[in-house]
Formats: C-alpha cells, structure tokens, sequence
C-alpha cells in the first residue's frame, strides 16, 4: 500500500495523458495482485445478481406464410426477478398494449400470431432485462415479413440475331428470401437444353455464344424459385429470330457457312474481377465466352494449382471451390480459345471472415475493494470494431469515475458494490456482429453452502466416492472437512477437497463409514453441514457365464451367479443385455427367452441370436459384470455366383462364392450334376473339393448335356444345394474307359462264360457303342481271336477244361476307339463243378488259418487276424473265410457252457476281420476256416478271449407297489443281463402335472447292488411323478426303464398302522392289551368250570337270549369291539398286520425260485395263489388254536 501511495503522489505531477497511461499501468499490476479476488462463477438464485440472458430468438425471424405464429424470445433469469421491455426500430415497443400479441407472465417473450397485416411488426427488436442491480440485453432481432416475389408485367420485343452472331435473354429476377433458383424452360415446361454454346449464368441470364437457326422460338421463359416461401413465378415469354443466310437468298454453300471469329468474353466484362467472399461460402468464378468455333474455357490459379476441392461446372466455364478458407485467397485466370484466337480474364479473391471471439467477456464475482479488468477481443476480416455498454446504456451515457477503457479492456478501480453492472461488448464487421453480456458482480458475503444439510452417501469398499459441499461466498472461503466430532481435517493421499468443495475419497475403507462435517469460512463470517457416509461390500460376480457353441434351433443356457451386501437385499437386481441392450419384457413375450434366479434360457435359438450376453448384478450404488460369447452353429449357407467357364470338350471349370459357414468352418464342396437325356432331375456326385478351394476343374463325358450345383459341408453337416447353373453339352468323343469287373466262369465243361460290367449311358460319350471281346490260351502262344458283341457277355465254347485264358475287352463308339484294355486272366469250365481244379475237384481246402489272433476292441466287438491258407490247400478258387464263435460263460458265472454257434461269412481273399454284437463281460471260444465251392475247410485251433465289462441291460420289472399322500414305493428285479459287476442303481424322478412346466429332476444313487425296492418321502400330495430307473457297473449306468404314479389326497388307513407300529408307545399298548386278554380268558375258563353249579348256568341255557346266540365253545369269552368283527386268534392277526405295516406286499416276499413274472413285468401264478395259501394257513392256526 506504501508503494501504491508513491506512486499514486508521482502521477500529479505529469501530464494527464501521461497519468492515465501509469495509471493503467498500476490498475494492471493491482489486479494481478488481487486476482484471487476475482473469479468466473455461477451464482446462485438465491443470491441477489444482475440480470442474465438464458433464451433469445435468431438474429433473424422471417415469416413465412405457412407458420401458425412466430415467437418473439427473450427469457432471463437474475434476482430480483427481472423485468422485460423492447425497442423496436430504436423506439419503445411494448408488447401488452397491442391485443393481437400475446404476451406470457413473467417472461419477455411475446407472440406475433398470423391471422393479419404482419407488415407493421416488421422490424429490428432489442431485448433489456432489468433489476436494481442492472440490464441484460439480447442481440439485435430482425422481423422480416417477405413480401411474394413477381415478375414485372411487361411486353417484350423480339430478339433479332444475324445467324452466327451472339445474343443474351435477360432474367432480372425479382429480390425474394434467398436462396434463389432460376430456371429457363420452354411454356411445355420442358429445360432449355445447354451445352458449351447455351448456358446461364450465375444471375440467371441466358446465354448463346453464336446463334443458329434452330434457337428461333417464341417460348423462352425464365423461372425464378424461392423454396423457402415456398413460391416459383415465371418472366413474359420471350421470343428469338435467328436471320439465316438462307433468307437473303444466298446460295446453299455459301448460306451454311458461319463467318469465323476469335472468342471474346459476354461476361463478365473488363479484364480484372474484384471479389471478395466470407469463408466458409462457396466460391463460383465464371467466364462466359463467345465466337465460332465455340470457345474452350481454361482455369488456373496464378503461382499455384487449383485447390484440391475445386469442379467445373457449366461445362468448364464455371469454377467451384466449396467452403473457401484463407489459402484459397489469391489470383484466378479464366482463358477462353479457339483456332483463331484466346481471350482472358483475372479475378482477384479476397476470403474475409465474420467476427469471431479471441477473448469473450465473463461474468465475475469481485471484493469490494478489489480490482476489476473486463477483457473483450474479436478477430474478423476487416478487424470488427468493439463497441462497449453498460446495462444497455453506451459509456457516456453512464459514467464511473473508477471506470477506465484501454482499447478493448475495461478497468474497475476499487471497485464498490454499487459498479455491479451487466457490461455489453459487441463486434462487429460488415459480415456479422456478436453481442456478450457479462455480469460484473462486486460483493462481500459469508459462505453460504448450498448443499442439503445431513446428506447420506453410500460407498463400495475399494471404490471412490464424492460427497459434495457447494459454498457460495465472497471472498472464497477456506473448505476443510472433518469425521466423527474430529476437530483435525482430513489429509492423506486418500482424501482430497477439490476447489468446488466437495470432498473425494478415492479407496474407501470400512472404517470410512461415519458422520463428515464440511466447514466453510471466509473473511465475512463461516458455515458448516454434515454428512454421513456408509462403505458397503462390492457387488461382485462369483460364477460367470461362460462362452457357448449351440446349434441352431437347440436351446442355449447361460448361468450366473453374484454376490452383494445384505444391505440391499430388496434393492438388488441381476439382469441380461445383449450386445449391451437388455433383455427385457419384449424378450420374454416372445416365448424364447426366460429368466429366472440367474439363469437366462434361450430356447429355438436362431442366427439372430448369435452375440456377447453379458450378465449385469446391480445395486443402486455399483454392479458387475461378466460376458460370455453365444455362437451359433449351423450348416453352410448355400454357394451363390456359380460361374462356369474355360469350356472343353470333356471338362469345364466352376467357380462359386461360398456362403456363411455359421462359425463352423466348411470342410468340403460337394459338386453335383444333372443331365437331360438319360436320368433328367435326378442329381448325382461328381466330384468333392476341400473347404479352401472356391473353384474346380470338372472331368465330364462327350454328348452330355449337364447341369451344376454345389453344396457345402461342416462340421454341423450339409448345407442346402446352390441354384443350378446354366446348361453345357458336351460334343461326342470316343469311349475314355474299357468295361470294369470281368468276370470269367465255366459252368459247363469245355465252356468259358466272360461277362463284365456293362458302361453307363452317359460314360458311352458318343452313339453306337459295341465291345471288342480278345482271348487266347494262357498256357501256349497263341494268337488273339476277337469278337465285337453289343451286349455285356459273350461264351466261348469248346474250351479244354479249367486252362487259364488271357481276355481284354475294349469300348468303341462312332467316334472311335476306347483306350487300351487291360489283360485279365480266368479259367475255362471244370468237369463236373464250378471253379475247382480238376486234379483235385471233389475236395474241400485241406488247411486251417494259422496264427489266429484277437484284439479286444471294446466290450461287444473284437478284431480278428490270421494268416491266409497257401492257394495249393484250397484245392479250387478260394470262397472266402468264415469265423465261428460261441459264448462260453459270463464272467460272474464260474460254469461253462457251450453256447449257441455264430458264424461270420467273409467272401474273398482277407486277413482280418471285426466280430460285432458281442455281449459284454464273458468269454467266448473262435475258430476260422476258408471254404470253397465244395465247402468249409478245417477250422483254425480255438481261441479264447473275454470281453470287459459294459452297462447293464434294462431292468425286467420296475413297479410301483404303493402310494400315499407324501411317499411312493417302488420295487424291481436286477437286469437279466448286468454285463459287469452291479455296482448300484441310479433312481431318479420329477414332477410331471399335466402342465407344460415339468419339475427339476431329482436323483438318488443307490450303491446297494443287492437293493430292488425304495421308499420316495416328501412329495406333493395329488401330484403326478415319473419314475426312472437305471442298472449301473463300474463302466456306466444302462438304458432308463420308467414308470408314472399318482400320490394320494390322504394316508390310507394301513399307511397309519404302518406308521404307529414302529413306535415304542404302540408295542407297549399292544402288550397291555394281550396281557389282560390273557387274564381275561384265565377267568372265563374258571368261571366255565363253575357253571354248572349255579342255576343261572341252566336258566341261561334254557332262555338263551340274542347275544349268546350262536355262540359255542370254541367262541365264548373272545375278545372283541363294537367297530370290528370278532378276531379269530389275536396274536397271529396282530402279528400279520405289524407285518404288513413293515414291508407292504414287497416283491422280496415273493422273490423265490419258482416266482414267475408276466411279459409286462407283473406277477403271475405263485403271487396270488402263495398269499392266499399263507393267509387261509394263518387263519386257519388262529381257528385251531386252544382257548
């Protein structure tokens, strides 16, 4: 202050110009001291401030005619709540007092309807916002209310022209809302046709370089178009006369000739252009030249080449470079030539630019006290020119003796609450204006924290967390933050208070959890606010979807699993998006999609379907998430584009384009034919090609007439055919193959039968097919009797029996020869059998395999080797070989039997062979042999082998033998066949209600190979189940046998005696009640012992009454109740029911050796004849046995 003050006391003594120019000087070096007090900053409503502009109209409004009304925006807000007014053309408007607009409350902005004359509301608005503390205005708002653009009337005079000579047909539009578009056609609305003689120019003139005869019309119009008004108006037709040579009598060739003459330029004029042009707009140079020939047009840019965006138009004479910039400014030449001459013209472009901002003033918040420095700068071409104002006022108009202005800077010296002021700056050039308020706001207050007291946030361990606290105040304040009642802030790399206020802890911690307080304080006074903060567990996925292969039309199943703090437990979510949209409602209604407790099903899953399912656990503070890759597999798509070409006689290259694999790489091409003569619609194979070739060279028959198509296969499988190609026939050509499987048999003696594979229809490859048949003994040297035959056999007769014959047999065709046959060798006729040697003709072979070997390939197929017998021991041609085995014994069976004979016929000449259909875990005996025409030979030394274990065959019974209201008992007998060591049972069952919906399916193991019967517990009453049972050895389980049953509403009544006569109390009621029976029929027996003493005896025997009828010796005395019929010997019922109670009618009971079952699995015979006798045995010991 010492220093301001010495220098303040220099400044008097200097001129004025020169105290002002120090005087800048220090208020600059004063607010770079105390530029801490001023800052850039939003302020609250619920401060008292300047007006602000928040909503304004264009700078410019047209009314078009179709609009409803046009809108007048001026909205602000400030505080007080300001108050509007307008000038309209640099006078009071006001809106309220003309009725047809319509004004809103508290706003600016009125309404301008259409229903009348708009012309008096044409005009230039302005816009003041205003309070105590100052004026905010809008920009400039210009109405315009265009007027319909028309033609003048007028009557036009002939254009006359000599032909050859140029002429020009005036537009002259009238001025309308840009843009404008013109058009010449003729009064049929048909465009006048331009070329390099007729063309228009940028003004919508119409120009011939040289008239001829045909240009003479009466209907030239000119059309002018103002889209945005939505209106076209059309000039008075024109008319044209061309004066030909013809007319003034010439002759022909002198009539036809144009006089010649070098170009000159109809526009434009002179020889330099002056443009200039604001960037960003389109830069259209024209030359239009004249003379005959018809000119050439020519562009360059002097010193340097045509931007790289620039096109000719007009066919050359018009140049285009859109969207200029400052490089594109510079010197153009146009030259227009012909053969007798050039002419040119240069245009110098200037690119100048509309204002722009470099330093747009701000709104501030000063001290009182403090310096202030409002800062305004714009560039443009020409430089704008910077125009200050104070709420709206120009600077003189409000004058401040703190207040200084140095060229585009004001100053604010010690500034006081009262220079708060809305400061305006506008810029402005020829091609624009900008227009910004700033609000200059000068004042003291204590903090003031905005945000809501007692806030409570929520944290995920690990993560950041923000908690706010907004203070407003001036000066700044100084923010510190504490916890839990701690009068020290909180410092460390984890906690940082950011300039807003707002505190960031970016790792929280458990211990986080706690009440913060946030403490403002400034010079003027200070504020506090708590807040609580609570660290929740991270929402973390535990088990992710993982990536899925699904052939199409299956069903695809994502699971996912997460976890997340208790403490959301009602605010926890665990959704599905594809390709990051969610799978939401519209998914499941379509009856595809379903999910449920974290599994997304996905069923006739469809190419669509195909992208990344992510897996989205949510709350309302974090989430995690977790993708998975569902492709979808399907067969190759069609090949498309077949191409046939290098054409030949017997060949022709395809090509094609394959189509989608469906994720599964395609293996091979399958290339097909069809031809039209023999098999028409039947496709055939021709030929395979692997999965990388895309073309192939195709080998085909002469005289064919074909047809192409391919297919693709994967590893999904074969794909849809292609669409066939076009037809090629192939010309004829001589036979490319000789007969295949000869065969030469002598059935009679002194006979030789040589028959052989006849050729296809299309492998004849021409007309007149015959076989050229060639034999001679083998055995002399002899030569070669030939034969031409048409048919597929041909005897040779009075042969020497069985000598070998050489015989080949070739193909010929009108067309020629087929290629050189291969020599064969066969036999003539035996004597009195076919095809055995005649010194040995009545005999089987002689010799048995050797070295007969078995590899175990599995536990029903074996691989079988031997050695083959020497061709000596076969005593004629060799049959072939068969293979017989038999089953000795299964594996837990320590008896061997002989089993039933198999036998494996392999005709020809092998070594080895597969014995299939084998049964599992037993050993078997195997012999091989080779046979003749005659017969078997002996049979090899026998060998033994075992087979390994297998699966169990399917159980024979599985029953269900009683039901209740929560339990099912289910029975059965062990599998015929366990094909290995029973190691258990695999039972499982579900709920199968007539509903679509089927219940989970439950499993029970059961490893008691021995147990054949089980107790479900804890199903649904009156509900439906499917039963399903499964054998299994150490190898596997085999195949399901199943069964259906119904619980019960209610437990049966022995279900409850089955239930209670387990339990302890029960017995020992049980044996109180047989107890006192006991002393009971101790003392009717000697009470009997004393009847015939006493008279009542008698009179009772003489007047019996109803209830001793019928009762005798052998039933006096026996226990009995009202509810039950007498029990005949207690002991042996109660005993019968307690036993039935225990195991029910289980199939153990039954289980004996003479037990037989049905073919469905039921008991027959010995079932219901062994419990009836059991049961009428029991009562029958209950009859006889003594009171």
């Amino acid at each position: 202050m010492e220093s301001s003050r010495f220098l303040t006391s220099t400044m008097k003594s200097m001129t004025l110009h020169r105290r002002w120019r120090i005087f800048g000087i220090l208020a600059t070096v004063t607010f770079i001291c105390n530029v801490h007090t001023t800052t850039a900053v939003d302020i609250p409503l619920e401060v008292e401030q300047l007006p602000t502009i928040t909503a304004q109209s264009p700078s410019s409004l047209i009314a078009f005619p179709f609009d409803e009304s046009y809108p007048m925006t001026c909205e602000a807000k400030g505080n007080p709540m300001p108050e509007f007014r307008w000038m309209k053309n640099g006078q009071e408007f006001d809106p309220s007092s003309d009725p047809r607009l319509m004004k809103e409350d508290d706003s600016g902005t009125f309404v301008i309807p259409n229903n009348g004359n708009l012309t008096e509301y044409q005009g230039t608005y302005l816009c003041y916002a205003s309070n105590k503390l100052g004026t905010a205005t809008s920009r400039e708002i210009e109405f315009i209310v265009p007027h319909v653009p028309k033609f003048p009337k007028e009557t036009l005079d002939p254009v006359v022209v000599e032909e050859g000579q140029p002429f020009t047909l005036k537009c002259d539009p009238p001025k309308g809302i840009p843009p404008l578009q013109i058009y010449w056609m003729t009064i049929n609305l048909q465009h006048i046709e331009q070329d390099e003689r007729v063309s228009m120019s940028l003004d919508g003139d119409l120009y011939f370089s040289h008239a001829v005869e045909k240009d003479s019309r009466r209907d030239y119009c000119c059309f002018a178009a103002f889209p945005r008004i939505r209106t076209i108006v059309q000039k008075t037709a024109m008319s044209v006369v061309v004066n030909t040579k013809k007319s003034h009598g010439l002759s022909p060739e002198v009539a036809n000739a144009i006089l010649q003459r070098r170009p000159l330029l109809m526009t434009p004029s002179g020889v330099r252009t002056e443009k200039r042009l604001v960037r960003g707009d389109d830069m259209k140079l024209e030359c239009i030249p004249e003379g005959f020939p018809t000119p050439q047009v020519e562009w360059l840019k002097i010193g340097y080449e045509l931007p790289s965006r620039a096109k000719l138009e007009s066919h050359g004479k018009l140049l285009i470079v859109p969207n200029i910039e400052q490089e594109d400014s510079g010197k153009y030449r146009c030259k227009a030539k012909n053969r007798l001459g050039e002419v040119v013209h240069y245009f110098a472009v200037t690119v100048e630019e509309p204002p722009e901002w470099l330093s747009e003033p701000e709104s501030q918040l000063s001290m009182i006290g403090s310096d202030v420095l409002i800062k305004c700068s714009a560039s443009g071409t020409p430089q704008p020119a910077i125009t200050w104002r104070v709420n709206g006022l120009p600077l003189h108009e409000a004058p401040a003796a703190n207040r200084k202005v140095f060229d585009d800077t004001i100053i604010l010296h010690n500034a006081k609450a009262s220079d708060s002021a809305v400061y305006q700056c506008q810029a402005s050039n020829p091609h624009g204006t900008l227009l910004a308020n700033a609000n200059i706001m000068v004042m003291n207050l204590p903090p003031m924290i905005l945000t809501t007291q007692g806030e409570d946030y929520t944290a995920v361990e690990g993560r950041g967390v923000v908690m706010h606290c907004n203070v407003f105040s001036s000066p700044p304040s100084t923010i510190t933050w504490s916890k839990d009642d701690s009068s020290g802030s909180l410092v460390g790399p984890r906690f940082t208070v950011h300039d807003n206020g707002s505190l960031e802890i970016y790792t929280t911690e458990k211990e986080d959890t706690g009440q913060y307080t946030c403490y403002a304080k400034n010079t003027e006074g200070s504020s506090a606010i708590e807040a609580s903060l609570y660290v929740t567990d991270a929402t973390r996925i535990t088990a992710a979807p993982e990536d899925q292969q699904i052939l199409v039309g299956t069903t695809a199943q994502f699971s996912c699993l997460a976890e997340y703090d208790k403490s959301f437990s009602n605010d926890f979510e665990l959704l599905w998006e594809k390709d990051d949209m969610n799978i939401g409602l519209n998914y499941t209604e379509n009856s595809r999609f379903f999910v449920e407790d974290g599994i997304l099903q996905i069923v006739n899953v469809s190419h669509r379907d195909q992208g990344v399912y992510k897996c989205v656990g949510r709350t309302s503070v974090d989430q995690d998430t977790a993708s998975a890759l569902l492709m979808v597999l399907d067969v190759p798509d069609a090949p498309e584009h077949l191409v046939l070409s290098e054409h030949k006689t017997k060949s022709v290259k395809l090509k094609w384009t394959p189509g989608d694999n469906h994720n599964s790489s395609i293996t091979e091409f399958i290339i097909q034919y069809e031809e039209s003569q023999w098999e028409p619609g039947n496709w055939k194979e021709l030929l395979r090609v692997p999965g990388n070739h895309i073309s192939s060279v195709l080998k085909l028959h002469g005289h064919v007439d074909y047809r192409f198509r391919v297919a693709a296969v994967n590893g999904v499988g074969r794909g849809r055919p292609s669409e066939p190609t076009e037809r090629y026939k192939t010309p004829p050509t001589a036979p490319d193959k000789n007969p295949e499987n000869i065969k030469i048999e002598g059935h009679l003696p002194h006979e030789m039968d040589i028959n052989w594979e006849p050729l296809l229809p299309i492998e004849h490859n021409g007309p007149g097919l015959e076989y050229i048949v060639s034999y001679r003994r083998q055995d002399l040297e002899d030569d070669w009797k030939e034969h031409t035959v048409k048919r597929h056999s041909f005897v040779v007769k009075k042969t020497p029996t069985f000598v070998p014959y050489e015989i080949k047999i070739q193909t010929r065709n009108n067309q020629g020869w087929g290629p050189e046959p291969r020599v064969v060798t066969g036999y003539s006729g035996e004597d009195s059998f076919f095809w055995t040697c005649p010194q040995e003709s009545n005999t089987v072979p002689s010799a048995a395999p050797e070295d007969v070997a078995v590899v175990v390939m599995n536990s029903s197929a074996v691989k079988v080797s031997w050695t083959r017998v020497n061709k000596d021991k076969l005593h004629g041609h060799l049959g072939g070989y068969r293979i017989n085995w038999w089953r000795l014994r299964s594996l837990l069976d320590l008896k061997k039997s002989h089993g039933h004979k198999q036998t494996l016929t392999l005709p020809g000449d092998r070594n080895h062979a597969i014995v299939p259909k084998l049964q599992p875990f037993s050993e078997y005996s195997l012999i091989v042999m080779t046979f003749n025409n005659r017969g078997n030979g002996p049979g090899s030394h026998p060998v033994n082998f075992k087979t390994p274990e297998g699966v169990p065959e399917k159980n024979p019974v599985f029953k269900v033998t009683d039901t209740q209201k929560h339990t099912v008992s289910l029975a059965w007998a062990p599998p015929s066949e366990p094909n290995g060591i029973l190691t258990g049972y695999l039972l499982a069952y579900q709920l199968i209600n007539n509903t679509e919906e089927v219940g989970q399916l439950q499993s029970i193991d059961i490893s008691k190979p021995d147990t054949t019967k089980w107790t479900l517990r804890d199903l649904e009453p009156l509900s439906k189940y499917k039963f399903h049972l499964r054998s299994c050895t150490r190898v596997g389980c085999g195949p399901n046998i199943s069964e259906e049953s119904t619980t019960t509403l209610e437990a049966s009544l022995a279900s409850i005696h089955g239930g209670i006569s387990n339990q302890g109390w029960f017995i020992g009621l049980l044996c109180a009640i047989a107890l006192l029976t006991l002393i009971v029929l101790i003392a009717c027996f000697v009470n009997r012992n004393k009847g015939g003493k006493y008279s009542v005896k008698e009179k009772e025997d003489l007047h019996p009454d109803v209830e001793s009828q019928g009762m005798n010796d052998d039933t006096f005395c026996e226990y009995s109740d009202n509810d039950e019929k007498p029990l005949k010997g207690s002991h042996p019922s109660l005993s019968r029911e307690i036993k039935a109670g225990d195991s029910g009618d289980s199939l153990v009971d039954y289980a004996e050796e003479d037990t037989h079952f049905n073919e469905d699995g039921s008991f027959i015979g010995e079932y219901a004849g062994r419990k009836e006798k059991r049961m009428s045995s029991e009562m029958k010991a209950a009859a006889q046995s003594p009171a």
